[in-house]
């Protein structure tokens, strides 16, 4: 089969959003206001790379799955020294009325200045009452926020969305590194959100990590609860933690940990010393919640780049997407750590259910999954009971509890004892090509660990694309409660997992060449030595979400 057509347009996705064309990277100002979600993002109008000419591209949405673009909200102009050479990430906050700033949606976002400096500015949407909010106004006085002293000129970005205190001062953070190679979120208050003094004390910061940027911070409901809660909600007897996200640069993975702010300082209750846990074990990067009024929620996006060669990307037009909008709360078993799962919206998408329960998967003999479904463009869920533990692997302590290089060395074509088991998605008939998401059980000293992948090693023909094998341990206890449940959104080059109901999520970016012929097949898979039971196998095809 040839392998040469990467610029197919059936690698683009269906219900995962992306521009009609050219480069798209950070998720920008996600907000709902005046009837619509409100989407932003990092965008290239001249073409399917990175470059100097970046703007501030906008959608708009009633659902969150079905999207009409809006004009460019803004864009560098040789009018304004503050951002000639960059509109850069940013957040939105909506400011309610007052009488020190101005009501309704804003903007702060990094711009290059005419010294290339990185600055922070601030824009305005010009008519609140436009349900689109198609003009933005960047005002003279910017920057609102200078470069602070001793930090290098491009090490100073990605405000957050603001949040109001008790003493009635606004505060964001911003991403920056110190000169000693301290990652930092340094904290800036307000009065009228025009006019901010830089706190003494940092919001937060790390040892040795390099920059941190497009830093987010917003209060969760410590009860388990799936309500979100608006950024300046203040403490109370059941909301006193805190969720500070951050993308670290230079291991271009998000990280997260949950915690308390006391006198302007965030501290983490776990993690101390480190960046924390990541959110997405997988292609994942730069994202932004922001809080849902209408569902009383609180929604993720993240940038999802391409695993393929510039060249490629020039050759397709396109790169970069987005994951489906993920709800976010806090496990309410007191591990802090955050619960993802796709919004119920996109399961408007699905068509032609195939459905079977109580199924053995007996070893090395996959199990197809007929039927009239496109596998690939489906939504799977498949919830597994383990029958006996006892055959589990034993943990060997030289793996150091380092997730993706266990699951490099126990890929799924590896046999063990307890897995892999999982699902083989976009696989060719033979078999010669699929990615497989699968879990893996071991025995450690006083404990069994379950460790969940995404091995890509054989997802395509292709020898020019990544074949990155992803990992992470799901925070379970599968010895007493012996099943786990698996949901897989496969999308043409994207493959988005959520393992144990949203404990662990991992998205790989593939380029399988059978799909090419439409040769796309689905697989529940088991190379354990030990049967593992289906207990219940749902799968849809999900039919193309509209952007126009």
């Amino acid at each position: 089969m040839a392998t040469s057509s990467i610029a197919s347009p059936k690698y683009r996705t269906a219900f995962h959003f992306q521009p009609i064309k050219n480069w798209m990277n950070d998720p920008n100002g996600p907000m709902y206001y005046n009837g619509y979600y409100h989407f932003f993002y990092q965008y290239n109008p001249n073409g399917p790379e990175w470059s100097e000419n970046i703007v501030w591209a906008h959608s708009v949405s009633l659902d969150l799955v079905n999207w009409s673009i809006v004009k460019d909200a803004f864009f560098s102009t040789q009018d304004h020294p503050f951002d000639i050479n960059g509109c850069w990430s940013g957040s939105a906050t909506i400011l309610p009325d007052g009488d020190v700033y101005r009501p309704g949606p804003v903007m702060l976002y990094t711009g290059l200045d005419n010294d290339k400096r990185q600055v922070q500015n601030i824009a305005f949407a010009k008519n609140i009452s436009d349900p689109m909010l198609e003009e933005w106004d960047k005002p003279d006085y910017n920057p609102i926020i200078d470069l602070p002293t001793g930090i290098q000129p491009d090490c100073f970005r990605d405000p957050s969305t603001g949040w109001i205190g008790e003493d009635g001062y606004w505060r964001i953070g911003v991403g920056s590194v110190e000169e000693d190679h301290t990652g930092v979120i340094f904290l800036y208050k307000s009065k009228d959100f025009v006019h901010w003094t830089k706190s003494e004390k940092p919001l937060f910061s790390v040892d040795d990590i390099g920059i941190l940027e497009c830093p987010d911070f917003f209060p969760v409901s410590r009860d388990g609860s799936k309500e979100g809660l608006d950024t300046s909600s203040l403490n109370g007897d059941s909301v006193n933690d805190y969720v500070l996200k951050v993308s670290i640069y230079e291991l271009n993975i998000d990280v997260y940990t949950v915690g308390k702010c006391e006198n302007d300082v965030y501290i983490p209750n776990d993690h101390k010393g480190s960046a924390g846990l990541r959110i997405d074990f997988g292609k994942f990067y730069a994202s932004k919640s922001f809080f849902d009024p209408k569902m009383k929620r609180r929604i993720l996006w993240a940038w999802v780049n391409e695993e393929c060669s510039s060249t490629d990307n020039i050759a397709k037009g396109w790169a970069g997407i987005q994951i489906v909008p993920r709800l976010i709360w806090l496990d309410e078993t007191g591990h802090h750590r955050l619960i993802q799962w796709p919004i119920k919206e996109i399961e408007s998408l699905r068509r032609n259910e195939i459905s079977f329960q109580n199924l053995d998967i007996i070893p090395q003999t996959p199990f197809e999954i007929k039927g009239l479904i496109n596998t690939s463009q489906a939504d799977v869920e498949v919830e597994f009971e383990i029958p006996n533990l006892e055959d589990a692997e034993e943990y060997d302590p030289s793996w150091s509890m380092d997730p993706q290089k266990i699951c490099s060395l126990r890929n799924a074509s590896v046999s063990g004892g307890v897995g892999p088991f999982g699902l083989l998605v976009l696989a060719s008939d033979n078999r010669e090509e699929y990615t497989a998401v699968f879990f893996r059980i071991f025995k450690a000293k006083d404990k069994y660990l379950t460790l969940m992948c995404s091995d890509q090693s054989k997802s395509s023909l292709r020898t020019e694309v990544s074949k990155t094998v992803y990992g992470g341990f799901v925070n379970i206890d599968i010895e007493n409660t012996p099943k786990i449940s698996l949901r897989t959104l496969i999308d043409h080059s994207v493959v988005e997992s959520f393992g144990a109901g949203g404990r662990t999520c991992i998205t790989s970016r593939v380029y399988p060449t059978s799909i090419l012929t439409d040769n796309i097949h689905l697989f529940v898979f088991n190379n354990g030595t030990k049967s593992v039971r289906v207990v219940d196998f749902k799968a849809w095809e999900m039919a193309n979400a509209r952007i126009d």
